[in-house]
C-alpha cells in the first residue's frame, strides 16, 4: 500500500495517489492497491463517499511506460492478465455500491484519463488537461474506451481517442469528462464538502441503487430497461430508507442520514 494512502473523515474515505516521483503512473503495484483500497472502503460502514486524489503536479500520467515496455516481452497470456487487471478496477470503481469522486489537481492522461473518467463525478483545476493520447505512442485506449462511449458518446469518445490530443480543464468540462472547474486553492475543501453534503443529504442505499442502474439500463433493450426500472421502483418503496424520508418529508422534518 506504499504506492497510496487512505485515510476517513467524517463519513468520506480518502484514497490517494502517492506517486508523485512518477507522476502517479499506474504500475501494477499501483493498481492492485487501488483494487484493495476500493474494496476496503465499500465494506467499511463509516464510509459513505470516496474521493480519489493525488499528490504532485499530475493526477495520473496513464501507465508506467517502463512498465510497458517490460510487458512487450512478456507472452499474450500474461499481457492479458495484466490488462484484465487494470480492466477489474475500472470495472470496480464503475460498479462501486459507494460513489466516487475524483479529485483532479493536476493532468490526466491516457490510463489516468481513463481512472478519472470512470468515477461518478470528477472536479478539475482550470490548469489541467486531459487526454487519451495512447494512440501517439503506438498503443490503444482500449478499456477506458469501454466507459468514455458509454460516458460521452461516440462523436466525441472518437475526437478524443483517435486524435490523442490532450483539452483543457474547459473542454473536457464542456464534453462531459469533468462535472465542474475549481480554483486550485479551493480544490480540496470544496471537494469535500461535496462528499459531505451528499453523505448528510442523501440516502446511502438510494444513491448506491441508482448508480447500479445507471450501469445496467444503458446495455438493455428499451422494453427490458422499462421493466427492470419499475421493478426497481417497486423494490425501493418498500425499502427503509424511503419510508423514512416519506414520513420525514410529510411531518417536515429534517431527515438525518
Amino acid at each position: 500500500m506504499d504506492h497510496i494512502e487512505h485515510t476517513i473523515k467524517d463519513r468520506v474515505g480518502i484514497i490517494t495517489l502517492n506517486r508523485p516521483e512518477k507522476r502517479n503512473a499506474l504500475s501494477f503495484e499501483l493498481v492492485s492497491a487501488l483494487k484493495e483500497a476500493f474494496t476496503t472502503f465499500e465494506n467499511d460502514s463509516r464510509v459513505k463517499i470516496i474521493i480519489l486524489s493525488a499528490r504532485g503536479q499530475a493526477f495520473c500520467a496513464g501507465a508506467d511506460l517502463g512498465y510497458l515496455q517490460k510487458l512487450q516481452g512478456y507472452s499474450y497470456e500474461e499481457n492479458l492478465a495484466d490488462s484484465n487487471h487494470l480492466k477489474e478496477l475500472l470495472l470496480q470503481i464503475y460498479t462501486l455500491k459507494k460513489l466516487v469522486v475524483a479529485q483532479v489537481q493536476g493532468h490526466a492522461l491516457a490510463g489516468g484519463c481513463g481512472l478519472a473518467s470512470v468515477c461518478d463525478f470528477v472536479f478539475a483545476v482550470p490548469e489541467a488537461k486531459f487526454g487519451y493520447t495512447e494512440v501517439k505512442i503506438g498503443f490503444i485506449p482500449a478499456i477506458v474506451m469501454t466507459f468514455l462511449l458509454r460516458k460521452i458518446g461516440e462523436s466525441r469518445a472518437k475526437q478524443l481517442l483517435l486524435s490523442g490530443d490532450l483539452v483543457p480543464a474547459e473542454e473536457a468540462h464542456r464534453l462531459g469528462i469533468v462535472n465542474k472547474l475549481v480554483p486550485a486553492p479551493n480544490l480540496e475543501k470544496e471537494v469535500m464538502e461535496f462528499a459531505l453534503r451528499l453523505s448528510n443529504e442523501n440516502s446511502q442505499e438510494a444513491m448506491m441503487v441508482t448508480k447500479q442502474m445507471v450501469a445496467q439500463v444503458q446495455s438493455m433493450p428499451l422494453s427490458d430497461a422499462l421493466n427492470y426500472a419499475s421493478e426497481m421502483n417497486a423494490k425501493a418503496r418498500a425499502t427503509e430508507d424511503c419510508k423514512k424520508g416519506i414520513q420525514a418529508f410529510l411531518n417536515k422534518e429534517k431527515i438525518v442520514w
